[in-house]
């Protein structure tokens, strides 16, 4: 099967940026390893997609990574993707059932009020931009939109779905970024807004129908002439963990901690919650450990 790619187009006049995706494989992928149920499969997924259509119009190499942080039962939300293609998501909560499903798939009350945090990294900046902003209704495509226009201002259109099927099973992800550059004359900007309240166009629907990413886009950019740009790097569910990193994070550990697994024999098993990827450390490699805490402590 090959590859899944974002899409990218460009008006012919330049002053419309496009990118379309079919992310159904990676937010199946999240969910398989994560065993994510439905309102948190929808949250983790629409902002994978988010995600990876904002680093595509990145440049090489560069990530975006979004964080939605709410008082609702979800708690937080994250999501990061590079301009190549790599792609992975998380939630803090991600067993969460409402009491009933009587809002249905709507995000709003599981994320609650809160705030969107968004960082741009650049392979050679220390320190990543980063711009926060309020959540305006936690259905996440709006919250990118809202995001892109205080902190760029860039005005856009951003719509994400994710269809599950009746067992909550994810059957298709994707999404459609239309940014407007400055400049644009206003009668295009009303052609896709009038284009996208006649059409009503349903991303997840069309996907699950056969749609290919173009498809996607239009009946958005119907009557609107443009191109597709180069954009070869398929996306993948990508984590960056390490044996190394896991070996960090137990270096936080306390003497007696470690002290303690090393009396009971019991080697260190940990998984990674993102990717789901498991590490066993040894016994001497505890010990190991517990002898180099040691050993800095005296200095």
């Amino acid at each position: 099967m090959s590859k899944e790619r974002v899409h990218r187009f460009v008006s012919k006049d330049l002053t419309l940026r496009i990118a379309a995706v079919n992310a159904t494989e990676v937010v199946r992928h999240m969910q398989n390893l994560q065993n994510t149920y439905p309102l948190a499969t929808v949250a983790v997924g629409r902002s994978m997609v988010g995600a990876l259509l904002m680093a595509a119009q990145l440049k090489d190499d560069q990530m975006v990574g979004l964080l939605f942080r709410g008082n609702g039962p979800l708690g937080s939300i994250y999501a990061e993707a590079s301009y190549n293609g790599h792609v992975r998501g998380y939630t803090a909560n991600p067993q969460y059932q409402p009491a009933n499903y009587d809002n249905g798939l709507s995000l709003k009350e599981a994320i609650g009020i809160g705030l969107l945090s968004v960082a741009r990294h650049q392979p050679f900046q220390k320190q990543p931009f980063q711009g926060t902003v309020e959540l305006v209704s936690g259905e996440i495509g709006q919250d990118i939109a809202h995001y892109l226009h205080q902190s760029h201002q860039i005005r856009s259109l951003v719509s994400l779905g994710v269809y599950l099927d009746t067992y909550g099973k994810v059957q298709s992800a994707g999404g459609v970024l239309i940014e407007v550059m400055p400049g644009v004359d206003e009668a295009l900007v009303e052609k896709i807004q009038k284009n996208y309240d006649d059409k009503k166009p349903n991303i997840s629907k069309m996907l699950l129908d056969g749609a290919s990413a173009e498809d996607l886009i239009k009946p958005f950019l119907d009557g609107i002439a443009y191109e597709e740009l180069e954009h070869d790097h398929p996306v993948e569910y990508f984590c960056p963990c390490t044996k190394d990193r896991v070996m960090r994070a137990l270096e936080l550990l306390s003497n007696e901690d470690l002290e303690d697994m090393i009396e009971k024999q019991e080697p260190v098993h940990v998984t990674c919650q993102v990717c789901g990827r498991p590490y066993d450390v040894s016994i001497p490699e505890v010990k190991a450990l517990k002898e180099k805490l040691y050993k800095s402590s005296l200095h």
